[in-house]
């Protein structure tokens, strides 16, 4: 009969059907499992790529120093590479000849007959002589005095009592006034170590022996240090007092622990201050809660902490900014990357505005300052759903406001380049002299690259204000300020 024979090909087919079952069930597994495993190397591929993005941040996406980038691109070849040294039609720049009352010698050579013919030469115009100003160091540049205090006896007292010598001669001790301040300027302006100076003023001021010791002269410096005291604490307190102040600040190691040199730039003078944090108390400490100026800053945290419990506005660092984005325009991710491209477009368009200030009127060019600003808002809020996008939207919108307050603020600027160009001065004397190892050092520092910050910044002699201030102190006169004259 064919039924048997019917009912053994269906079983067969039946058969079939669960192990085509059991082969789909496999294969749908196996290929939940190889998209699980290649969702997880596309995420660690995502990961790898921002990290090897954040790796080669340099100067232009990051607040990394220009000396951090290492490996420089070698500039194109060809007809627009520019040639080495002075360029064609650029304006010639000579040196201006020292004044008739700056010469201190002047030699006269005079010639008889022509050198070529052996013919009688007729005299001209001195007015037209040939002239060749040179300036030579003296052969000795130092002196040693002996300061003889002469004894007297005191019948009655029956004492000997010595004749008092000059306060200056009393406080200098070994070193007088004039090579104090030698010493103090070639320490905190030149960065020498105290084992330089020594061999400084051995070889080139011939100081005879070896009297300058490395102890020597860190008690020198002190003596300075001192002396520095009133012209540094008179602008401490004068920093609650500023409307607008630009801060930065950079970390170094003392003993092996970390501390922070804070700078305050403000319109006539540069304060630096050395602690060991870099929270917010420090800018409660030196401003106060009650300040109410204007603050340039970067995105720090203690910044934002400072603005949020004080009544300080706040400049946040456009410079700073401009580099984040244009962070994001190096990921591979091209969403993130167009998204970038797009902000950085406005910020451009701000800058052009900017610079076209001197063809606008007033109003026009508040107007067209404050279209850019929200077109700049408005890009960046637009974000798209990626880690990097999403962040620098929420920035603006906590902060955004703040990167504008240039605006409406006058002589603000819209970067904090002001307090990183006065800082840069800290960062190398650190490379150079490997920091200090006591509080002593901090106050030294402090004190001297305020001086040597303020009077850069008004244009005055570093080396001048210095022996001035040693001199008052030595004679017991008042200690000159560090505020200009005519500073109200």
């Amino acid at each position: 009969m064919l039924l048997p024979q019917n009912n053994i090909n269906l079983e067969v087919i039946l058969a079939r059907l669960r192990d085509l079952e059991d082969t789909v069930a496999r294969l749908e597994k196996e290929n939940a499992k190889l998209k699980d495993q290649l969702a997880a190397k596309d995420k660690r591929i995502s990961e790898l790529e921002s990290q090897l993005a954040k790796a080669q941040k340099n100067s232009r996406t990051s607040s990394k120093p220009p000396s951090s980038d290492i490996v420089k691109p070698k500039p194109k070849s060809g007809k627009g590479k520019r040639k080495k040294g002075g360029q064609k039609g650029h304006p010639k720049h000579e040196r201006k000849p020292f004044t008739e009352d700056q010469v201190n010698k002047t030699y006269e050579y005079s010639i008889d007959t022509c050198p070529d013919c052996g013919h009688a030469l007729d005299a001209m115009d001195k007015d037209e002589a040939k002239v060749i100003q040179q300036v030579e160091v003296k052969k000795i540049l130092t002196e040693i005095t002996e300061h003889r205090g002469l004894p007297y006896w005191c019948e009655n007292c029956q004492k000997i009592h010595y004749a008092p010598l000059p306060a200056e001669v009393e406080k200098g001790g070994l070193a007088g006034p004039e090579l104090t301040a030698h010493i103090a300027y070639l320490k905190g302006f030149g960065h020498l170590s105290y084992g330089n100076l020594a061999k400084c003023f051995s070889d080139l001021y011939g100081i005879p022996g070896a009297p300058l010791s490395k102890g020597f002269l860190a008690k020198i410096i002190q003596k300075v240090s001192r002396a520095l005291f009133s012209p540094y604490k008179e602008l401490e307190e004068m920093l609650a007092l500023q409307t607008i102040l630009n801060i930065d600040e950079t970390g170094h190691k003392q003993n092996g622990d970390k501390f922070w040199t804070w700078c305050f730039r403000a319109e006539l003078f540069t304060f630096f201050h050395i602690a060991d944090n870099r929270s917010s108390q420090v800018l409660f400490d030196l401003l106060g809660e009650e300040f109410d100026g204007i603050i340039g800053c970067d995105l720090f945290s203690a910044y934002k902490k400072f603005m949020a419990n004080s009544s300080a506005l706040v400049q946040f660092c456009l410079a700073h900014l401009i580099r984040d984005v244009r962070y994001l325009t190096t990921l591979t991710d091209k969403v993130t990357k167009n998204y970038g491209e797009r902000l950085l477009d406005k910020i451009r368009d701000l800058f052009h505005v900017i610079h076209q200030r001197d063809r606008m009127s007033e109003k026009r060019f508040a107007r067209k300052l404050e279209e850019a600003k929200q077109a700049i808002i408005t890009t960046a809020k637009k974000a798209p759903e990626r880690t990097e996008a999403r962040t620098m939207a929420k920035r603006f919108r906590d902060y955004g406001e703040h990167y504008f307050t240039f605006i409406t603020t006058p002589r603000l600027e819209p970067t904090n380049n002001l307090a990183e160009q006065a800082i840069r001065f800290v960062v190398i004397d650190r490379h150079i002299t490997q920091g200090t190892r006591s509080q002593r050092g901090n106050e030294w520092c402090e004190r001297i690259w305020t001086t040597i910050g303020t009077c850069t910044q008004q244009g005055r002699s570093v080396f001048e204000f210095i022996r001035k201030t040693i001199y008052a102190n030595f004679t017991g006169q008042p200690i000159p300020s560090l505020m200009p004259i005519n500073s109200s």
